[in-house]
């Protein structure tokens, strides 16, 4: 196989190569030059970064290069710093240097010299190389025992992804930018917003003891985000003890002081042992409080004292006790909401709100399904002890549905989690074919589809169908009505009169209407005339949906109300007008 040519970047040694124009610059070792004086290292294109004060310099380096090595290209490159020894100057503008140079390993072999620049420079160039921002080894080059004319001294390659040099290079991928990769557990993520958003978040990880507040829809992933918020400031030393995670919706009446703050023997009926309390056991590491807005308005009031002075009483003592946690803050409200209702204290919302992340939900991140569904199938076949993997049709039409309009994963990522683990434990032979694909987007339709609403399920359980899917058009299209005219109770008296003079063929073209149910005609013209008789897509979902919303934990009326609507290929400014 013949050699790939061999390019080196360093910096001009503003010292070390400096030996002056006279003659006598040939009896000292000058690294930069003494790269081309090694008979068995072949150097094809060297890139110098020198001040752009130094360009006469730099000439006579390449000038001398020249004369004994010939066949080395060597390009001079204006880097300007205002101070070397700056550490966020240099690694910054060395960042941006490297990742705009056109690397291509395909050809060519990367080696960086780090005898020359600055120390901190040196530490910048191994950082880069260590990340992969560099793809390539360092070069050292040392001078020799003595100063003898002609000798070029030695050079060592150190090669970062060698096992002697392990420990060191994983100490510094947990102090870098890895850190972004751990929290997306080790996905690589691929929406802006979201990639943003971690990197904020890991900033403020290793800086911060502050409470932080994630809020977003339920499976959006604010637990497992927590914890690896917790895992990276324990790697870095910003806490010691454990992380304590409670979700508030499991806490109701007395039992939740009790919970969260502790309490003596004796407090109260079958208090007969002392009880520390989550708080105490979180001393020194995270709590993490899931669905915060759960919490009662006097344990509300407790938690804020603990935040704010690390000192609180448990339920029926007459000291106070000390804990000093840090607290990250989960909830799928609007705490603002909760806040203007009087159900969440203002001063406890203003305390944790100084960090504030809104996790978005799976169907906002389309681009970012693929890389998690290949995360999550390597994790089943871990836990199913074989390989498995699509065939490149069931893959492309899996992924095409699950980041279509049409899918709306409700649950996020425990909606895709599970249905990733039902194709790999179904898979035959570890394929995930075309058939299995088709009967999975079945029964995520099903899972999705309204209520009231339900079809025929169809998967393999074709024969199962949901409640009311078996009426005939007429009760169907009664009920229907009926519930609509519960709604306008609530909302706008005479709806249905309003419904009857929806002409759903101009909406939706006389072959389509023919098409659809006597059920389902009835059940659009009354949701259309809600909505022309609303002044906004999230109005009309408040009135369309408002009985089961209280039984929702997650509510979001208008992208339900829009789903439905485009169930039929309708909008919202078509529907409204």
């Amino acid at each position: 196989m013949p050699r790939k040519p061999l390019v080196v970047i360093g910096f001009l040694g503003t010292q070390l190569d400096n030996a002056g124009p006279g003659a006598g610059r040939w009896e000292k070792w000058r690294p930069t030059v003494a790269l081309a004086q090694h008979e068995h290292v072949v150097i094809d294109r060297l890139e110098l970064l020198m001040p752009p004060n130094a360009r006469r310099l730099g000439d006579r380096v390449a000038a001398d290069i020249a004369t004994i090595a010939p066949e080395t290209e060597v390009k001079l490159h204006d880097f300007p710093l205002r101070d070397p020894w700056d550490f966020g100057e240099v690694y910054a503008a060395l960042y941006d240097w490297v990742r705009a140079y056109p690397f291509d390993t395909a050809r060519e072999d990367y080696q960086a010299h780090i005898t020359t620049g600055t120390h901190v420079a040196q530490i910048c160039l191994f950082l880069l190389v260590e990340a992969r921002f560099f793809p390539g080894v360092l070069l050292q080059s040392s001078p020799p025992r003595k100063q003898v004319p002609g000798n070029a001294g030695s050079l060592t390659v150190i090669d970062l992804d060698l096992s002697r040099y392990d420990a060191l290079a994983a100490r510094f991928h947990r102090e870098r930018s890895d850190a972004l990769a751990f929290l997306k557990n080790g996905i690589a993520t691929r929406n802006a917003r979201f990639n943003a958003l971690i990197e904020e978040i890991e900033r403020v990880a290793v800086r911060s003891r502050a409470p932080v507040l994630l809020v977003g829809p339920t499976g959006a992933g604010k637990s497992h985000l927590a914890r690896r918020l917790y895992e990276l400031k324990k790697a870095r030393h910003r806490l010691e003890g454990s992380f304590v995670e409670v979700n508030c919706a499991t806490l109701r009446g007395d039992g939740a002081a009790s919970a969260l703050f502790g309490h003596r023997k004796g407090a109260f009926t079958g208090a007969i042992t002392e009880r520390a309390g989550l708080l105490r056991t979180a001393h020194g590491g995270l709590l993490f409080l899931d669905e915060i807005g759960e919490l009662g308005l006097d344990e509300q009031a407790m938690l804020l004292k603990a935040i704010e002075e690390k000192r609180f009483f448990p339920v029926g003592a007459d000291a106070e006790v000390a804990s000093d946690f840090q607290l990250v803050a989960g909830s799928n409200r609007d705490l603002r909401a909760e806040v203007a209702a009087g159900r969440f204290r203002d001063d406890l919302f203003a305390r944790i709100n100084l960090w504030t992340y809104a996790l978005p939900g799976l169907a906002e991140r389309p681009e970012d399904i693929e890389p998690n569904v290949e995360h999550l199938l390597a994790l089943a076949a871990q836990e199913l002890g074989r390989a498995v993997r699509f065939n490149a049709e069931a893959r492309a039409r899996y992924l095409r549905f699950a980041q279509s309009a049409e899918a709306g994963w409700r649950g996020n990522f425990r909606d895709l989690g599970a249905s990733v683990t039902r194709l790999a434990t179904l898979a035959e032979g570890g394929r995930i074919t075309e058939a299995l694909v088709e009967a999975e987007i079945g029964r995520l339709r099903w899972l999705w589809a309204e209520e009231g609403g339900f079809g025929a399920f169809s998967g393999p359980l074709a024969g199962l169908r949901a409640p009311g899917a078996g009426l005939e058009a007429g009760e169907a299209a009664a009920r229907a009505g009926a519930a609509v005219a519960r709604a306008g109770d609530d909302a706008t008296p005479g709806i249905l009169d309003l419904a009857r003079d929806i002409d759903l063929a101009a909406l939706l073209g006389g072959d389509a209407l023919a098409a659809l149910d006597l059920f389902d005609r009835a059940q659009l013209a009354a949701v259309v005339a809600v909505c022309r008789d609303s002044r906004t897509l999230s109005e009309a979902g408040r009135r369309l949906f408002g009985a089961s919303r209280a039984r929702r934990s997650v509510v979001n009326d208008a992208d339900r109300l829009r789903k439905y609507l485009g169930r039929f290929g309708l909008g919202w400014e078509r529907v409204a007008g």
